[in-house]
């Protein structure tokens, strides 16, 4: 499969790629596989880093179609299919029927499904809490609303596996005053 060559962009200032290198830390050291079990056991959820990002994306905007999840989550159907399965035999999830399409289902967050995603986003704040308990809450607040900025514009200018098509997604844009 063939992979289209990126849109002719400026080179990347030093700024810029200082920017790229801490990302990519930060990325690595938030998937790590020890990372997460850790936030599992402290939020004492039991599940894999998949159901996590599911149930955290379900919260964020639910209820929602199997297929908007894929989408969302940047998988194929059936891992979501799978993970739902598991997330509804575990009672954090249910299928509810689509307003706009009684043939269609969405999930939806159980009591014990949000509780759990409440949990780890506990113990996720917990832990950076801990990391961050030395910087100023001026210098906090100015970090949140930057990297909510770049979210935003990451969304923005994402695009989609379809050549010159921007993105669709309906992540709503952040708050800046934080």
């Amino acid at each position: 499969m063939p992979t289209e060559p990126l849109p002719a962009v400026p080179a990347a200032t030093p700024e810029v790629v200082e920017i790229e290198r801490a990302l990519t830390r930060i990325t690595y050291l938030s998937t790590r596989a020890r990372q997460h079990e850790r936030l599992m056991a402290l939020a004492g959820v039991p599940l894999d880093r998949a159901a996590v990002a599911l149930l955290r994306q379900v919260a964020d905007s639910e209820p929602l179609r199997p297929g908007e999840l894929a989408q969302r989550l940047g998988v194929e159907a059936s891992h979501v299919t799978r993970t739902v399965q598991q997330l509804q035999r575990s009672g954090y999830v249910t299928r509810v029927p689509d307003p706009d399409d009684r043939r269609a289902q969405r999930i939806e967050l159980t009591d014990t499904g949000r509780e759990a995603v409440d949990r780890v986003r506990d113990a996720g704040a917990r832990g950076m809490q801990l990391a961050l308990g030395d910087w100023a809450p001026e210098e906090l607040r100015q970090l949140a609303v930057l990297f909510h900025r770049m979210v935003d514009d990451f969304l923005t200018h994402a695009v989609e596996d379809e050549p010159g098509k921007e993105t669709t997604e309906t992540v709503p844009p952040a708050s800046r005053a934080v």
